[in-house]
């Protein structure tokens, strides 16, 4: 007899095949932005334009700008000196990641607390990244920050189509395992239907696979690497029965499995400061 997580993951399955399964959506400024930043011919002011429209947006940004990580010394006050300090491109990533807690919000109490610790976890290792990119690599930090973010993006449609399965959500260790089957694929649709890089897809698709083992340092092995410094990624990791040394992305980023790159010096205060680059 089929299983009541069979019959979902099939139905999930055959939605996403068929283009029926509901995919998250950039917020409207987030794509505004992008697509001023993809312009060749679009500017600073146009730019400017369009975050000045959305007042908390400019607030988080000109307190980004003012931030320590980014280690200025005169503070801005308005948002045209804030886009012109950080940039087109920085500011694409940090947009995207700032307005992406919209999304993991519940439409019913029955998977509300799953997304907030799907978002506390997606935060924890966005700023890890964000701290690995600057200090043990020539990635951009900001699109770390980003892959961090994003990783786990393929649990929301999960979620969402799961609030019609009460009996399912009731069932914490089969929707888990549904999560970790599918998410990986689901998070390459979204971010494929978002037209973003072939380096974040990986990130979303191939994240899951600690011996995975790319040329060079690479947005994935950031996020492998900060998964296993959390908790979380810490027991999932250990059930695997694989060690640590195994992992090439620990030995690529100069680790071993004995550090911890967060307790090293000053590492610390700068997690702090890059997560509170996302705090509402």
């Amino acid at each position: 007899m089929t299983t009541l997580a069979e019959r979902f993951t099939s139905e999930l399955l055959d939605d996403l095949q068929h283009k029926r399964l509901l995919l998250p959506t950039l917020p409207e400024v987030a794509l505004k932005i992008r697509e001023v930043t993809d312009d060749p011919d679009a500017s600073m002011h146009d730019l400017s334009t369009i975050i000045a429209s959305d007042p908390a947006l400019s607030a988080r940004l000109i307190q980004i700008a003012n931030s320590p990580l980014l280690r200025t010394g005169r503070q801005v006050d308005n948002i045209e000196s804030a886009v012109n300090r950080l940039g087109m491109r920085m500011i694409r990533d940090l947009v995207t990641s700032i307005v992406m807690q919209q999304m993991f919000q519940a439409t019913s109490d029955a998977t509300d607390k799953r997304l907030h610790q799907l978002w506390e976890h997606s935060t924890e290792v966005a700023a890890l990244c964000h701290v690995l990119a600057a200090q043990f690599t020539q990635l951009n930090p900001e699109q770390a920050l980003l892959a961090g973010l994003i990783h786990k993006i393929g649990a929301l449609p999960v979620l969402t189509k799961a609030e019609d399965y009460p009996e399912l959500v009731a069932d914490e260790k089969a929707l888990d395992e549904i999560i970790r089957l599918l998410h990986p694929r689901i998070g390459g649709a979204i971010l494929r239907s978002w037209h973003f890089s072939q380096e974040l897809i990986d990130v979303a698709e191939l994240h899951e696979n600690p011996q995975r083992n790319s040329e060079a340092t690479d947005l994935t092995d950031l996020v492998i690497v900060a998964k296993l410094q959390t908790q979380d990624g810490a027991q999932d990791y250990s059930l695997s029965g694989h060690k640590l040394d195994d992992v090439p992305a620990l030995s690529k980023l100069g680790f071993d499995s004995e550090i911890s790159f967060i307790e090293m010096e000053g590492v610390g205060d700068d997690i702090r400061q890059a997560q509170l680059l996302l705090s509402a």
